[in-house]
């Protein structure tokens, strides 16, 4: 026998459990979001939580990985075009060279990046609209980009293999023009730092910077022709007359908060690393300082002003390229000085990005003339920093105190 129910009573019901459902919903539904983020279940999969974030590691470990195994295929291609007689070089329009290993290493990289990090924003130096109008320039470029590759296969696919043609290279190189700022995630690309080093057979770097709502996270150089060991002094002619010989060419990375790196670079997987630290200068008066070799990128008068005033005597070692921050990060020189030569100087990001974090992650402090830190949440161009100064943490303030006095004096 089937009892009836009474319409009031199933009404109080239907009631009843419409309020239950409300009051859990609330609870039930960050764990269907949690559920859905941990567990491939078929019926979850129309929740789809942040898919840039699945992409990327909270310690910045695949970032790491992905920079230095990028650099290092990149500096395959610029030691080919450094061996060559004719490196394809022209003029842009602030009369700066760039050359064809600057166009194909900045292509390598972002190829690397676009394929690990594909919501990623690029800020590059380099744009194609030259190779666009040039064909013979075009194909030069694009023969070193085909025929760059690590010989270890695996690494190689992390970085998706390669550029499938002409008209792909050249897009990917146009990927480099954001416009940069404090939201998001921003790689910084310098090709080749140091292109007129690189030109004459001095220093040189293939420099990468990932920032994080413009704070840098990630910083690699790739520094071909500076020496492997870390223990080698810095020396007055290293900016000069320099080859990737056996015993040269240095990786430096670190990551926020874990201190900073130096590993052979090499032509397939990546070699182990060393950590490297500053050396502390107990006397400052004997510390070793790195300057731009172009008069045109650092004030050199100025420099041999504050070096007095600091009591040093040795002549400064003058080096193109963020190698200087390697350098000193690694303790094989002690303070890095630019300083501003006209007064509507703005420095780039991809100038300072990567050296800018391995430095302070290798104990070390980075600001500019005045003490400030080092802006890169504003753009392409360091807008409210005038030049840098790069010293261990314990005597930056006595150098700045000397920068500031001879530049204080001129005015």
């Amino acid at each position: 026998m089937v009892r009836s129910r009474n319409p009031l009573s199933l009404i109080i019901f239907a009631l009843s459990a419409l309020a239950l459902a409300a009051a859990l919903l609330p609870t039930l539904l960050p764990r269907l979001r949690l559920l859905s983020a941990h567990i491939p279940l078929p019926h979850l999969a129309a929740f789809k939580f942040s898919q840039q974030h699945s992409m990327a590691s909270s310690d910045y470990t695949k970032e790491l990985n992905i920079a230095l195994l990028a650099v290092q295929r990149a500096t395959l291609l610029t030691k080919s075009v450094f061996h060559s007689h004719a490196k394809g070089t022209l003029n842009k329009q602030d009369a700066s060279p760039v050359t064809i290993g600057d166009f194909g290493a900045q292509a390598l990289i972002i190829s690397a990046l676009q394929h690990n990090f594909p919501d990623d924003e690029i800020v590059a130096e380099e744009e194609a609209k030259d190779l666009r109008e040039n064909e013979n320039l075009r194909q030069t470029v694009w023969d070193l980009v085909k025929n760059a590759s690590l010989s270890d296969a695996s690494a190689e696919k992390e970085l998706g293999g390669s550029i499938a043609s002409p008209k792909a290279m050249l897009d990917i190189i146009d990927k480099g023009d954001s416009k940069g700022g404090n939201k998001g995630r921003i790689w910084a690309i310098d090709p080749i730092d140091g292109t007129k080093g690189f030109l004459r057979g001095g220093q040189y770097a293939v420099c990468l910077g990932l920032m994080v709502d413009g704070d840098v996270k990630v910083g690699v150089l790739g520094c071909p022709n500076l020496p492997v060991s870390d223990s080698e002094p810095l020396t007055e002619n290293i900016g000069a007359d320099a080859t990737d010989q056996e015993g040269k060419g240095v990786l430096f990375s670190a990551v926020q908060g874990q201190g900073a790196n130096s590993r052979p670079l090499g032509k397939d997987s990546l070699a182990s690393a060393s950590k490297i630290q500053m050396k502390p200068i107990s006397n400052i008066s004997e510390a070793t300082f790195c300057e731009s070799v172009e008069a045109g990128h650092s004030n050199q008068d100025d420099s041999v002003k504050i070096a007095q005033k600091l009591g040093i005597t040795k002549p400064s070692v003058r080096m193109d390229s963020q190698a200087k921050y390697g350098s000193i990060a690694r303790g094989a020189g002690d303070l890095y000085l630019r300083l501003p030569v006209k007064k509507d100087y703005v420095e780039k990001i991809w100038d300072h990005a990567a050296g800018d974090l391995i430095v302070r992650e290798a104990g070390g402090q980075v600001t500019d003339v005045e003490g400030k830190r080092l802006d890169f949440s504003l753009g392409r161009t360091l807008k409210n920093n005038k030049g840098v100064i790069a010293a261990p943490k314990d005597v930056h303030k006595h150098v700045i105190e000397a920068v500031q006095s001879v530049l204080s004096s001129k005015q």
